[in-house]
């Protein structure tokens, strides 16, 4: 079972990823959710989380921020976080990419995309 963390500013948009995911049969276990990356470090820090889903674009603290912190930390830099975002800005999907970010998914996303993208990360 995965122990998810989602994050993203909008609790639809959580309660919306949490129901693709389970379309998509992923394995859940227990799944986290954060209202941005500040939430996000605090849930990693009390929480045991095999796969984290962050949206680009957040207050306080953006994924992008949040992903260089998880990479940056020795105890979830294993941890693989997916992006999902509205961004059209392939320099953001870039830098994402570089920080080490696992893969990203666009909004509207569907199962499929998730499917597809998870394919080549869960074991």
């Amino acid at each position: 079972m995965l122990d998810v963390l989602i994050v993203d500013d909008s609790a639809a948009i959580r309660k919306i990823l949490q129901r693709v995911l389970r379309q998509a049969d992923l394995p859940l276990g227990q799944v986290y959710e954060a209202g941005d990356g500040v939430e996000a470090l605090r849930a990693l820090g009390s929480q045991h989380v095999d796969l984290v889903f962050a949206d680009i674009n957040m207050p306080n603290m953006d994924g992008l921020q949040l992903l260089g912190r998880i990479k940056d930390a020795e105890e979830w830099k294993h941890v693989p976080v997916i992006m999902v975002t509205t961004e059209g800005n392939e320099s953001k999907v870039m830098a994402a990419a570089n920080l080490g970010a696992a893969g990203y998914v666009r909004k509207p996303f569907s199962a499929e995309q998730f499917r597809q993208t998870l394919e080549g990360i869960l074991p």
